[in-house]
């Protein structure tokens, strides 16, 4: 209950953030990737900060034998890169540069209910179902033999 707990508070800390930036405004986002127009460097700023948060938060927290509320770190096994990272790490670009949107920020900007938003994440949840099924179907996805 307590790791439920923290998740929620967690999970609303960085809506918080993501709305007071500004970043569940698409235009915003679009308007970073305008350099010969109307470029906003807002999201630069916005990059800056939270990874000047992340990197000694990971440093802290990583320096700990093990997590508060869970019995081991889940970190990736692998640093490899594959066509499943750079195919995913492709698409996930190129939805950004044509919604605005991020996952991230798409999901607290449910609560504006604008209904471009309530698009963007069905078509985020189908791509992640068509990506698991895919990857279940195409070893190479999967970075070898299936994973199943």
């Amino acid at each position: 209950m307590r790791s439920l707990l923290s998740t929620v508070a967690i999970g609303y800390l960085f809506g918080l953030g993501i709305v007071v930036s500004g970043m569940v405004n698409p235009a915003k986002v679009l308007n970073f990737f305008d350099i010969a127009g109307t470029w906003d460097p807002s999201l630069a700023f916005v990059m800056a900060g939270a990874l000047a948060v992340a990197v000694p938060g990971y440093r802290l927290v990583l320096a700990a034998r093990q997590p508060v509320f869970a019995p081991s770190f889940q970190l990736p096994d692998t640093r490899r890169i594959d066509v499943a990272l750079v195919g995913g790490s492709a698409v996930f670009g190129i939805g950004w540069g044509i919604a605005g949107f991020c996952p991230g920020a798409a999901l607290p900007a449910l609560g504006t209910g604008i209904p471009d938003v309530a698009l963007f994440v069905g078509a985020v949840v189908a791509g992640v179902v068509i990506a698991r099924a895919l990857r279940g179907a195409l070893p190479v996805l999967a970075g070898g033999p299936s994973r199943s």
